[in-house]
């Protein structure tokens, strides 16, 4: 998996500030972005405790993401206020078999990792097979499974960042996006520390929003993501 932060809006926190200093304080537009960096990062923290996410709407953050299934890039565009830009398995064809990604539970036990690969390649012969006899690669592509490996662009703006934190960080969420997950909020950190400072799963903040489905690892999640 290959995740990596491909642009976002230029000093993120500012333009942020800028917006919320609008809301609160009677400033001309003309000052929005006279304040310090100290008095920012203050009012960037107010407006987080108070819950005041709107204004992290005016921040959008862009991702490339590279060597995921098909079966996580399904979940993904359940998040819809975002923009994706993905692969396309009707146009882009392959002549050697498609990359696939493995789970950890499958590649620990030999034999069915064996059997596994044997099945994706059997996909892969009869997919070559269909194309040759002319089928368009939009139905031959019937046959590829949740395995073969994707990437796209994906972006979105701070406030629903912060959601896609709190619900895919998470260790109840699939292993998969969880790790492309913390990788997206270990570099967005490096370019908003205080906006993403108090980012992650729900139980970093706050009570666990599992209830009965805990991991029951509360405190371990808070030190990881404090140390993230």
């Amino acid at each position: 998996m290959d995740v990596q932060l491909l642009t976002h809006t230029p000093d993120p926190e500012r333009v942020v500030a800028a917006a919320a200093r609008l809301c609160y304080s009677a400033a001309g537009i003309d000052r929005l972005l006279e304040k310090s960096r100290s008095e920012q990062e203050s009012l960037l923290k107010k407006i987080l405790e108070l819950g005041h996410f709107s204004v992290l709407e005016h921040a959008s953050f862009s991702f490339g993401i590279e060597g995921i299934s098909r079966a996580c890039s399904h979940q993904l565009v359940r998040h819809r206020i975002a923009s994706f830009s993905q692969q396309s398995q009707r146009y882009v064809s392959h002549q050697e078999r498609f990359d696939a990604v493995t789970p950890g539970s499958i590649a620990a036990q030999p034999q069915l990792a064996d059997r596994y690969e044997a099945f994706l390649d059997q996909a892969h012969q009869l997919y070559r097979e269909l194309l040759d006899a002319g089928v368009p690669a939009e139905d031959a592509r019937f046959v590829l499974p949740n395995a073969a490996a994707t990437k796209l662009v994906m972006s979105m703006n701070g406030r629903e960042l912060h959601h896609f934190f709190d619900l895919r960080c998470c260790r109840r969420a699939q292993w998969e996006i969880r790790l492309m997950a913390t990788e997206m909020l270990r570099q967005v950190r490096k370019v908003a520390p205080v906006l993403f400072g108090s980012a992650g799963p729900g139980c970093v903040h706050g009570p666990c929003p599992e209830g009965k489905m805990t991991c029951g690892a509360i405190s371990e999640v808070r030190q990881e993501f404090a140390e993230l």
